[in-house]
């Protein structure tokens, strides 16, 4: 993720590196970013486990509406899908692998200080914090 751009390209780059440091702090490696292919792009492609997740990552400096999560609309969402199977197509080995569309949400304020990253691994499912770190099992 080379040389940081102005303005809002540059709060996207901020966004996906805060999000690559975060991700790796929380047990995934990181496989690629701005994967591109005729189809689009995709901003992280990140390994946990044995599953792969296909990472978009929307960063807002406001911590009121809309939230970085407003910003993913159906046809992004369809874009990611086809994407990750053309990713999924020309980089695995043809082994069927556990594949995951997610989504991170970065907020800041309007001075750039950073609030939350929000980890969505499966868009829908329950989301992770990754400021806070990885989850410890319960001590009985």
């Amino acid at each position: 993720m080379g040389k940081a751009a102005a303005g809002k390209a540059g709060l996207g780059q901020r966004g996906e590196l805060l999000t690559a440091q975060a991700l790796e702090k929380n047990g995934f490696s990181l496989i690629a970013s701005n994967w591109r292919c005729p189809y689009g792009e995709v901003d992280l492609i990140a390994r946990r486990g044995e599953d792969l997740y296909f990472i978009e990552v929307r960063t807002r400096r406001t911590l009121g509406l809309p939230t970085p999560e407003h910003s993913l609309t159906p046809r992004k969402l369809d874009r990611m899908e086809t994407v990750a199977r053309a990713y999924l197509g020309s980089q695995t080995t043809g082994a069927v692998e556990t594949w995951h569309l997610s989504f991170v949400a970065v907020a800041m304020d309007r001075t750039g200080r950073l609030h939350r990253i929000t980890l969505y691994p499966d868009l829908a499912g329950e989301p992770e914090d990754l400021l806070k770190g990885p989850t410890q099992p319960a001590v009985p």
